[in-house]
């Protein structure tokens, strides 16, 4: 797919095929605490509902390289669920770790923003890889499936 800017949405927006339905990539512009208004406008504009939406996120308190989906739930979407009225979205949580993990002393945004060490970003990608071996169940809608795959434990926390 190839992202094209829109004002209207706050974001770059993009069209593809996945599986055989045509599917919205949104990257919104806007800081994450204020994505929803990026999510909403997309939202409103295609008439999708929100438990056809997708977001794929950071999640400091997953260890790198690991990946899980789920249905509902997560503080840092605050401005998405108020901006759709709704927390019936699925959720692609992406793992960063924690500074704290590392005995770094820096603030936390500081940490997010910042380009991941080597050994992390092949973590990183390697989860990626494995949410999109997943992504035409996710698509279809067929969530335990993708969950099953996804969501098997590899480190001891959430």
């Amino acid at each position: 797919a190839r992202f094209q800017t829109d004002r209207k949405f706050f974001g770059e927006v993009a069209k593809a095929r996945i599986g055989g339905a045509e599917v919205i990539l949104l990257k919104p512009s806007t800081l994450m605490n204020l994505s929803g208004k990026s999510v909403a406008a997309v939202s409103t504009f295609y008439k999708i509902s929100p438990s056809e939406i997708l977001v794929a996120h950071d999640e400091l308190d997953l260890l790198p390289g690991t990946v899980r989906l789920k249905i509902s739930g997560h503080n840092g979407l605050k401005s998405i669920v108020s901006c759709l009225g709704s927390s019936d979205f699925a959720r692609l949580r992406i793992g960063i770790g924690h500074p704290r993990d590392r005995q770094l002393q820096i603030p936390v945004a500081d940490y997010v923003l910042s380009r991941p060490p080597k050994e992390d970003l092949e973590l990183i990608s390697s989860a990626i890889e494995k949410a999109l071996a997943c992504i035409d169940e996710i698509v279809d809608g067929d969530f335990s499936r993708a969950m099953s795959a996804l969501n098997e434990k590899t480190d001891s926390r959430k």
